[in-house]
């Protein structure tokens, strides 16, 4: 009685046990928590963070003043060997300290272009998330087709199982000939092999997803395959919807913000920074005073030799900024005609697959429904069953293989729109 409770609390023991593994095997996970956990954990994106955070950093130190500078040394002293008429020719030690004082209204301005930088690398990280985005939703709708043909491969293997059954049993009875059993067989075989080759294409979006998500890449999760076909994409997609949807636009007005306050700050640099120095002299001679010398000095950079630096710093500036504004108008007309491009093929995709999921499988499906029952009631050949099924499974692959391409051409389109 002993070792039975033994062997029973062990088996509880072991069930517990392998009950986070079965949870874990059976975790869906959707689209949706995908790209949230791309967004949060993907390194490519983190390290946009840390640059932002280096360009607030840099932003912080544009007030600071150049370190003082303190010196000491000798005071119009002679030198060694010269002949000294009177004490107080000796000269005198001398301590001499300097500030530079930087003018506010320039470090103003270098502080709000440090500022701006740091909006670039944001949207720079959009920029990236939406192509991790991209990738994240291809590897996914194509694991949810690739499952959705794995179904039907499994009913395939069925439907070739039966009539191989149904050959067999009839062919001893002069029922049906030896060329469709081996015809059945090969075909299932088939099959069988196509079910391997879809289950490593799934293995493989698997590991795509992964490594997107800064997961482990052996990490095995199920998916929501119960995904709703893309909706009908509008045509006609305006400029100002794509000026605020799309991260590479706002990417490209945040350079052109960042250089216009650097034109700003370079425009700064006709006004005047300041020195302040101060000097002790200690002399030589005890009967002399101490003595200083306390100065105040002001830049002038409006002189000629001078202005012209940031005078063609400036024009070059403006000008870079004309050039973008050109590029960004050339963006967003070239997206408008790709979004409306892409509109159209999507809409046509979209009602090729209804055809197919509405009128074309199910004619096959009755088509191959016949003549299984003829078959059955021996009015049919087999071979005539193999080539109903074969049209029927070549529907339902090229339908699956639309929908995987609707889903692609869906999101290039929502690439293009970030959407």
């Amino acid at each position: 009685m002993l070792s039975i409770k033994k062997i029973n609390w062990l088996f509880v023991f072991v069930l517990l046990a392998g009950t986070p593994v079965l949870a874990q095997q059976q975790h869906t996970i959707n689209l949706d928590s995908v790209l949230q956990r791309i967004s949060d954990n993907n390194p490519m994106l983190q390290q946009y963070r840390y640059r932002a955070k280096a360009m607030d950093a840099y932003a912080e130190g544009a007030k600071s003043w150049m370190a003082p500078m303190v010196g000491g040394g000798m005071f119009m002293a002679p030198y060694p060997g010269a002949e000294i008429m009177d004490e107080r020719d000796k000269g005198a030690w001398m301590i001499s300290a300097e500030q530079d004082i930087p003018n506010p209204v320039k470090q103003r301005a270098k502080e709000k272009y440090m500022q701006s930088k740091a909006g670039i690398e944001q949207a720079a990280r959009d920029v990236t998330f939406n192509e991790l985005r991209a990738q994240a939703k291809t590897a996914y709708y194509n694991w949810v087709v690739l499952e959705k043909q794995l179904a039907v491969l499994k009913d395939n293997e069925r439907i070739m199982e039966y009539m191989l059954k149904l050959a067999r049993i009839r062919y001893p009875y002069n029922q049906g000939k030896l060329g469709g059993v081996y015809k059945a067989e090969a075909r299932l075989h088939e099959v069988q092999n196509m079910q391997v080759m879809t289950a490593t294409q799934i293995e493989q979006q698997n590991v795509q997803l992964n490594i997107l998500m800064n997961l482990p890449k052996n990490q095995r999760y199920k998916i929501d395959t119960t995904v709703a076909a893309p909706a009908p994409a509008v045509l006609a997609v305006d400029t100002t919807f794509l000026s605020s949807a799309r991260s590479d636009i706002r990417q490209l007005d945040r350079t052109i913000q960042s250089m216009q306050l650097n034109v700003e700050m370079e425009k700064k640099e006709r006004l005047p920074d300041f020195i302040l120095r101060f000097d002790h002299m200690y002399p030589r001679d005890n009967m002399m005073p101490q003595q200083f010398t306390a100065m105040g000095m002001i830049s002038i950079p409006i002189a000629p030799w001078s202005s012209k630096m940031y005078k063609a710093n400036t024009k070059a500036m403006n000008l870079e900024i004309q050039a973008m504004q050109r590029e960004r108008e050339a963006m967003l007309n070239e997206a408008q005609g790709m979004a409306r491009n892409m509109a159209l093929e999507l809409n046509t995709m979209r009602e090729q697959v209804e055809n197919y999921n509405g009128r074309i499988i199910p004619a096959l499906k009755k088509n191959y429904d016949v003549t299984l029952q003829a078959y059955e009631q021996n009015s049919e050949e087999l071979p005539l069953v193999i080539d109903a099924w074969e049209a029927l499974n070549m529907a339902q692959m090229e339908s699956l293989k639309l929908l995987q391409s609707l889903y692609q051409m869906t999101v290039s389109y929502e690439k293009e729109i970030e959407k």
